[in-house]
């Protein structure tokens, strides 16, 4: 399967990028980055953003194969993932699927209990950044290692 189309307005790159950048640096914390951005893009199904955060998550930040291959079921890994990242992943998904329209209080609450105020504003910026890649990459059928626009 071709993209669609590889065109995308370099403003709106250019606003993606900086607001994706800006969401991780505030979070402060790389490896857990990485997590979300994976996270999301394996319930959106997009390809191109699993295959460049899976390798900014190994190469560049040393996470281990083993936490990546066990992302999806992260909720079953006991405790292979923290319990601050448990709070950021289960947040991810409340975030990326929205299936009852809105977070669920006790999926926020458990959120806050490990995140500061400003981290959390930065996690949850982290996650609208990679659900609207995901959505531009999905849209135009962007594979793995394509050109991005």
């Amino acid at each position: 399967m071709s993209a669609r189309t590889t065109q995308l307005d370099a403003g709106v790159r250019d606003a993606m990028v900086a607001f994706g950048a800006a969401a991780k640096k505030g979070l402060g914390d790389p490896v857990l980055a990485e997590l979300v951005m994976i996270r999301a893009s394996q319930i959106n199904e997009c390809a191109f953003c699993l295959d460049m955060h899976v390798d900014i998550a190994v190469e560049k930040n040393g996470e281990s194969t083993k936490r990546i291959a066990l992302l999806d079921s992260w909720a079953e890994a006991g405790d292979l993932y923290s319990e601050r990242e448990r709070a950021a992943l289960a947040l991810t998904e409340a975030v990326t699927v929205l299936t009852e329209g809105f977070v669920p209080d006790e999926t926020y609450a458990l959120a806050a209990e490990h995140f500061s105020e400003s981290e959390l504003a930065h996690l949850i910026a982290a996650i609208a950044a990679i659900n609207s890649w995901n959505r531009l990459m999905v849209s135009r059928r962007i594979a793995p290692g394509g050109p991005a626009w």
